[in-house]
């Protein structure tokens, strides 16, 4: 979505909570003697309705474990989920259940840009963190705001990272983009222009497509016409599904390199074998009842035992989040507020997991806890780890 768009709705926001009065920063909603109630806000009906309750039960384990063990300093978890259908506009609506008539806390684990943008202004009314959105935007933690706290290494950084260390290991000598025409796949374009600025390259041809579009033969066409030999993707799933196996089929095999948008066990389940070789950035790895990690193979069965289902890298966030929300508040201590989490997050520093996430940490000017990332690829059907996190 568009930033015009993005900031009319964040306006709509505040003209809807502007008559209501604001909660000084000492008062603190949704925190009694016994619970801590939070809100998130997914798309359980919408076009990411898949990664939306995969998220869902990945938050919905985690409090589970944590309830089960007695809470956070005698606390238990509330967790309420509302569904925005991937619609900025229902979005809002759902963060002013949540946030004026259910009093939640936190916000926590928002999937979606342009519906985090909207939604941000009725929490911040009253002084409600947004708390681990899932999106890779710079707007989730720029400009600063107090009430701001990310974690995904954002799509400019992971493809400023992946682009030039992917160019210098192939041998490219053409390379080439094709984006989706807007906001988020602005973001992938300029994180690889600006990567392959520092080694001294520039991209020989791009083209991209609108929001929706199924057919990629022109864009894919005119890429193999000018002999690009690696194609960096601002696509989600349906988009790089369709745009690599239309070049399959016109017997073009670049390097494919997309975000961690792309990243996903949709591509290679919706897509097939043509999916097998593309590489895409990510900042933990995809689970699977049979991995050589016991810890992860013993989670992805508890998982599976709860749910009926496989997990997969959205479940990991889902979990991911409320683990990070956990590790806070119990450093906040039995005084929990907002305040008090600001002051537990200010000096929080969280290891690498057992999924492989990048070590984080926060600071009184520092709200997204790393930009680090790293590279995997699709070997028949599944995902592999083939780097390091990339410095620069």
């Amino acid at each position: 979505m568009k930033r015009k768009t993005t900031a009319v709705l964040s306006a709509l926001a505040c003209a809807t909570t502007l008559t209501a009065p604001a909660l000084h920063a000492q008062e603190s909603q949704g925190v009694s003697k016994t619970e801590i109630t939070l809100g998130s806000i997914q798309d359980l009906s919408g076009p990411l309705a898949g990664f939306g309750k995969q998220l869902r039960n990945g938050m919905m384990l985690r409090v589970a474990e944590v309830n089960e063990q007695g809470g956070i300093n005698g606390r238990k978890i509330n967790l309420l989920v509302e569904d925005s259908g991937y619609d900025p506009k229902k979005a809002v609506l759902a963060a002013q259940k949540l946030v004026n008539q259910n009093k939640i806390f936190m916000m926590v684990g928002h999937l979606g840009t342009a519906q985090n943008l909207a939604a941000m202004p009725v929490q911040f009314d009253k002084n409600v963190i947004n708390f681990y959105p899932v999106t890779a935007a710079r707007e989730m933690y720029e400009p600063f705001h107090k009430l701001k706290y990310a974690f995904a290494a954002t799509y400019y950084d992971q493809m400023k990272a992946a682009a030039p260390k992917l160019v210098k290991e192939k041998g490219a000598k053409k390379v080439c983009s094709m984006y989706q025409d807007d906001e988020f796949g602005l973001e992938v374009q300029r994180g690889a222009e600006d990567g392959l600025k520092a080694i001294g390259v520039t991209m020989a041809e791009t083209t991209t497509f609108k929001r929706g579009a199924t057919d990629f033969s022109s864009q894919m066409a005119k890429l193999k016409a000018a002999e690009c030999d690696m194609v960096v993707l601002g696509t989600i799933i349906r988009e790089t599904i369709g745009g690599i196996g239309t070049a399959r089929k016109l017997g073009y095999n670049p390097v494919f390199l997309a975000s961690s948008a792309a990243y996903t066990d949709l591509i290679h389940k919706l897509g097939g074998k043509a999916m097998d070789g593309l590489y895409a950035t990510m900042t933990v790895q995809n689970p699977y009842l049979d991995d050589a990690s016991q810890p992860i193979r013993f989670w992805a069965n508890k998982y599976k035992t709860a749910f009926n289902e496989d997990p997969a890298v959205f479940s990991v966030y889902g979990y991911l989040v409320i683990d990070g929300f956990i590790r806070a508040a119990q450093k906040a201590g039995p005084n929990l507020s907002t305040e008090t989490f600001i002051k537990a997050m200010d000096t929080m520093e969280t290891p690498r997991d057992m999924f492989g996430s990048a070590p984080a940490k926060f600071g009184p000017q520092k709200r997204l806890g790393s930009n680090l990332s790293r590279l995997s690829q699709l070997h028949d059907g599944r995902w592999t780890i083939v780097s390091n996190y990339i410095t620069e």
